[in-house]
């Protein structure tokens, strides 16, 4: 799979990043910089919204945060005290122009804006019911789903509006609303997916990762809360629970292990500092005694490199290259050029490779295509062995709740055991970390399996919210993945 800004191309598809402001004259402007740090989040279209009091204003584009939003002219199309703004990598609906976010709707209760981090797993059944009803829906995304459900419902405010279309949804989601001088933020009741609160100056804002609270200089004030609605005027903040307070969040896990950027907060925790714990933790359960370097596959293994460097006592080294100013790879024309394309993205430090035995770092295997392109560049370059590392748990299960992974039956780990794909790869050892190390390197004792700290389905196949689209097989999901999930039901 393809990533555009991170690591190896047999990754997952990024996650799409949200972005508010309230109470500052620069909203726009704001939301443009606070994009530009979750760029990483969602690199196939970006969009914001602005509200000056009477109108709201939008601009929506396929396409980086840099090419839409860069010149001083868009920002001024732009005017308003309020601002949201999304980048989105679609996990759900085409890549076009009419599912770009936020989604902006006249409601009876006025204006409204969306822009929605996760995936809806009942959005399907919902949308057949209200299509049936009369809705008319003009995008594919789930999201869209929010809007017409507010738009049926009887109350009067909006905040309720959005807080009978929560009570009629399943799955993850992080939301960023505005409507009428308010901006909303949401976080789903298990809080699988993201958000903080920070604030500049008199301004408010909400966001995916703290990181993009640095870029504009605010400061964090804390985590929105497993299902927790906050609803900022200018009278202040105001804090609601629409649901229970969930006794057993279960917070997304591989946040720490990749989809954030490493500078960021998350749970009160460092994901640079969980990173390292993970790779100090495999270095602790997988040693490699024989290793001369510890070396990364770029960027986002380089984190857990150093903790397993600094555990092991192994000299770190950047053995890989990457090139950062590759995109996609083109479309290529033949199987010489084809097997050309992972080094667009990287290139052996062959100086530092050459007879050597290398300790081959990554954050995780998913179809294992460029984990082997990658052993064989090693190879290529003069190393004498390569063992990898995979700070990681085996990927054999796809999400549901917002990342956009291959069907369980194209994952690697699904279909093949670890000695099978050490051979698959062409490593001379290969190794991933424990569930328990996992679990360890962020901070708790152990997994606790009646009552797991974290949404952790991608490894385990135990998903904490109900799949209704996928077990009704209205979506086209692979028939295999409902029958395992049943079976393990019944056990």
């Amino acid at each position: 799979m393809e990533q555009m800004e991170r690591g190896a191309d047999d990754k997952f598809h990024d996650e799409c990043g949200v972005f508010g402001v309230f109470g500052s004259p620069d909203s726009s402007a704001l939301t443009a910089l606070g994009l530009h740090a979750l760029q990483h989040r969602g690199q196939e279209a970006c969009g914001i919204v602005a509200f000056d009091g009477t109108h709201f204003n939008s601009r929506r584009a396929l396409g980086l945060v840099d090419s839409t939003f860069s010149h001083a002219s868009a920002i001024a199309q732009l005017p308003g005290h309020a601002a949201i703004g999304h980048n989105r990598y679609a996990t759900t609906g085409d890549t076009n122009v009419r599912n770009i976010q936020p989604l902006f709707a006249d409601l009876a209760c006025g204006g409204f804006a969306l822009a929605h981090n996760g995936n809806l797993t009942n959005a399907h059944t919902l949308r057949q019911a209200l299509v049936e009803k009369g809705s008319l829906f003009q995008a594919t995304t789930d999201t869209e789903v929010f809007l017409h459900l507010m738009a049926v419902s009887r109350k009067a405010a909006p905040c309720d509006r959005l807080v009978d279309a929560l009570h009629q949804v399943q799955g993850a989601y992080s939301l960023v609303a505005l409507a009428d001088n308010m901006l909303i933020g949401v976080r789903d009741p298990l809080g699988i997916r993201p958000l903080s609160l920070g604030k500049v100056g008199e301004a408010v804002i909400l966001t995916s990762e703290t990181c993009a609270l640095d870029i504009i200089g605010a400061e964090f004030i804390r985590d929105i809360e497993p299902g927790e609605m906050v609803v900022i005027t200018e009278e202040g903040i105001a804090s609601s629970r629409p649901f229970e307070k969930p006794r057993n969040p279960r917070f997304c896990i591989f946040e720490y292990i990749y989809f954030a950027r490493p500078d960021s907060f998350m749970e009160n925790r460092s994901v640079y500092e969980m990173r390292k714990n993970i790779g100090a933790e495999l270095a602790r359960e997988a040693p490699c005694p024989s290793a001369d370097l510890v070396v990364p596959v770029p960027d986002s293994g380089v984190p857990a490199s150093i903790g397993y460097a600094q555990t092991s006592g192994i000299p770190f080294e950047l053995g890989i290259i990457r090139n950062h100013y590759v995109g996609r790879t083109f479309i290529e024309p033949t199987d010489h050029i084809r097997h050309l394309g992972v080094k667009l993205k990287h290139n052996a430090n062959s100086a530092y490779i050459k007879g050597k035995n290398v300790v081959l770092v990554d954050d995780s295997i998913v179809r294992g295509t460029t984990s082997r392109k990658i052993v064989d560049m090693m190879r290529s370059a003069g190393a004498k062995e390569v063992h990898m590392r995979i700070a990681a748990p085996p990927t054999k299960y796809s999400c549901f709740y917002g990342i956009d992974t291959p069907k369980t039956t194209d994952l690697l780990a699904h279909n093949y055991g670890v000695d099978e794909i050490c051979k698959l790869t062409g490593a001379d050892s290969l190794s991933y970390i424990s569930m328990d190390g996992l679990y360890r390197a962020v901070g708790e004792i152990r997994r606790n399996n009646d009552i797991p700290q974290y949404c952790d389905a991608c490894f385990t196949g135990e998903y904490p919210v109900p799949l209704t689209d996928f077990e009704n097989n209205r979506t086209g999901a692979n028939v295999t993945d409902l029958r395992e999930r049943q079976e393990r039901r019944s056990r």
